[in-house]
């Protein structure tokens, strides 16, 4: 039985991606003169991804069925005093999954872009940061040490920066892409105090050596104050994952994002980037385990985030947006889990949600190519005629997110569920209102969106902004025909949404068991189960994954999602006029949703002009008037009318210093005269 890994095999992962977008990003591009083609640009690219696919298969093969295990240093950047700057991988059962799962979505990303973006002028560019997205992700995952894990954290962050503002000639993608750029920074300040703070108390960076010492850190106070150090260490961390995994109030760049190109959204949103965060708190969990405190809080963010954004999610038009809100609430549900110590769930729900939601988004890109680049839904309706393949899929994918017995996302997101409602931290009672909530309104939502574009009467002939989409024009390069009845899409995007459906169905089922109940987790996430017995309960009642099936259809939350499903359907397809009616009649909640709880007007009006304005009055006051003008600018200006008076004295005339010391001799002698009658005077 084979106990070890191959370092060289391992390096090989990160790196094929990364060859890949090296040669398509210089030699495919005008900046290294376009030497090679677009076919041979995304062939080198997708063949650096299918390695690391292949290779990341063969490594959960050999952790999982022969126990393997890999946690070395590979390369030593740099010591400070006594601590190490290192590079290495950690290999356990989290890292190879995690590894599989962005291998194998970005792969399926890398093959619907050729025909998604098979016009656009940034062919080979966009290859290029897809791959460079696959490769920072991989190096944030497979990481031993703190330091190699905020390197990929912030060049994923870095590269989607670029992907969401792809179409630089656009101001909204410009003014996204900076604002998701912006906000990331904000949840990566408190990440790099978390990280400092080990780094204060432990004195290193490496996994091993932090949970040898964890501890140590339980019982010690911050300094100053009544809290636990690990309790601020905790919330810092959780603070980096709120903006990476796009928890409120740091959610806000996530919907923008969407104005990048559909593949991205489903790299970004599925397997990549929003669930940097979810991996970095389970993996973390030895620290996380000793808080209840900082459990509390996550649990609460989570359950916000869960509820509130699925609400958003109702009154989208925009496809992509719709996609977008039920990413943000499904991380939501990630959180709980977090938040209940149910860290093996919320992985389990990471991947499972990974297929589904990369089906969806992807599905949902076809259907803006059907359709000729339209994306409001309002204007779709009868696609699922012209459009078989792409319909089956997103009904598949949507039939998983809300949580259907047998379909993957039923098993993680139940699971989640009853995870929180066997937990014991004073939050979860409000979190388990918020989870069972949001399964009617995730059905509801997603069901909404699937009814207008394939069911019901074909509208796609009636778009009022049908010939007027300059956006598309400019940036798609496939503008509008005059032939407006959609189309199926070309082989290169339905292959991959049939590759994703097949897992969307069937990874719940297989996987449930050994994941959440095995071994599979074993030595790798750790949970006190004394203080926090949510998973121990959960083995109590696991009867297996059929018998969970039959179960299911039984519980509240099939029962809401079926309510769900119902209403969506009776309000879009048999009563059409009724959302027009509700709407009116509660104006002011939808007024709420669509300014998104007034977050980003309280961003851009409050927040970042108080910020705009403390920074001018830092650099007025204390910059120009402080520093250059009282400390710079003051100083050589009194030296000047110092050297000034000393060289008017300094005549070089000698009446003139003739004249000075007779009226020295004269004050010395008017003092020693009269000195002492003046003191007596003065008293």
């Amino acid at each position: 039985m084979s106990q070890t890994l191959s370092a060289s095999t391992l390096l090989a992962v990160p790196l094929a991606p990364l060859a890949g977008a090296v040669l398509a990003g210089i030699f495919g591009t005008t900046f290294g003169g376009n030497w090679i083609g677009r076919r041979l640009s995304h062939t080198l690219t997708i063949l650096g991804v299918l390695v690391a696919f292949i290779l990341s298969a063969m490594t959960l093969k050999s952790v999982a069925l022969d126990g393997a295990r890999f946690n070395e240093t590979l390369y030593t950047w740099m010591v400070v005093g006594g601590l190490k700057m290192e590079v290495g991988f950690l290999i356990d059962s989290l890292t190879a999954m995690m590894m599989v799962v962005v291998t194998f979505v970005s792969l399926m990303v890398h093959i619907y872009t050729i025909g998604y973006m098979e016009e656009d002028d940034g062919y080979n560019r966009f290859f290029a940061y897809i791959s460079l997205f696959t490769f920072s992700m991989l190096m944030l995952v497979m990481s031993n040490n703190l330091l190699q894990l905020f390197f990929g954290w912030e060049a994923v962050g870095l590269v989607s920066y670029l992907l969401i503002g792809f179409w630089f000639n656009k101001p909204t993608a410009i003014f996204a892409n900076m604002k998701a750029f912006l906000v990331n920074r904000v949840g990566d300040f408190g990440f790099i105090l978390g990280i400092g703070l080990i780094a204060a108390y432990t004195g290193t960076l490496n996994y091993s050596e932090i949970f040898a010492k964890a501890g140590e850190l339980g019982g010690l106070p911050f300094p100053g104050t009544d809290w636990m150090l690990i309790t601020v260490i905790c919330i810092c961390l959780f603070i980096g994952a709120m903006g990476k995994s796009a928890q409120f109030p740091l959610h806000v760049w996530l919907p923008d994002s969407m104005e990048g190109p559909t593949p991205i959204s489903a790299l970004i949103h599925a397997a990549t980037m929003v669930t940097a965060g979810i991996f970095m708190v389970s993996r973390m969990s030895p620290l996380f385990e000793l808080s209840d405190t900082a459990l509390n809080f996550i649990l609460i963010i989570g359950s916000i985030t869960a509820l509130f954004m699925g609400f958003l999610g109702i009154i989208q038009n925009d496809i992509k947006r719709v996609v977008a809100y039920s990413t943000l609430s499904q991380l939501g549900y990630m959180t709980v889990a977090l938040g209940a110590s149910a860290y093996s769930v919320a992985v389990f729900h990471l991947m499972t949600h990974a297929f589904f939601k990369a089906l969806l988004f992807l599905g949902a890109g076809s259907v803006i190519m059907g359709m000729h680049h339209n994306q409001d839904i309002r204007w779709m309706g009868g696609v699922r005629k012209y459009m078989p393949i792409t319909w089956i899929t997103s009904l598949l994918g949507s039939l998983a997110l809300i949580g259907t017995p047998l379909f993957s996302g039923f098993y993680s997101k139940d699971s989640i569920i009853e995870a929180v409602h066997f937990s014991h931290l004073p939050a979860a009672h409000f979190a388990h209102f918020a989870v069972l909530a949001g399964v009617f309104i995730t059905a509801f939502y997603s069901f909404r969106m699937y009814f207008l574009v394939f069911h019901g009467k074909e509208r796609f002939d009636q778009n009022p902004d049908a010939h007027h989409d300059a956006h598309h024009d400019d940036h798609h390069g496939h503008g509008h025909d005059d032939h407006h009845e959609p189309h199926e899409s070309p082989w290169v995007v339905t292959v991959p949404l049939v590759l994703l459906a097949i897992p969307s169905v069937v990874v719940g089922f297989m996987f449930i068991q050994p994941m959440l109940f095995g071994d599979f987790f074993k030595d790798v996430i750790f949970v006190d189960a004394a203080k926090h017995p949510a998973m121990s309960k959960l083995a109590e009642i696991f009867h297996g994954p059929v018998a969970m099936a039959v179960h299911g259809l039984q519980t509240a939350p099939f029962w809401l999602a079926a309510a769900g499903v119902a209403l969506s359907y009776y309000m879009y397809m048999v009563n059409p006029a009724l959302p027009a009616a509700i709407k009116r009649i509660c104006m002011p909640i939808y007024t709420l949703f669509e300014n998104k709880y007034y977050l980003d007007w309280i961003n851009e009006n409050i927040l970042a002009r108080g910020a705009r304005a403390l920074g001018v009055g830092l650099w007025k006051v204390g910059d120009q008037a402080i520093i250059d003008g009282a400390l710079v600018n003051g100083s050589w200006k009194v030296v000047r009318g110092v050297s000034g008076v000393v060289r008017w004295m300094q005549s070089g005339f000698i009446f003139h210093y003739a004249l000075v010391m007779i009226l020295g001799v004269f004050a010395l002698m008017t003092w020693f005269v009269w000195g002492d009658a003046f003191l007596q005077l003065i008293k």
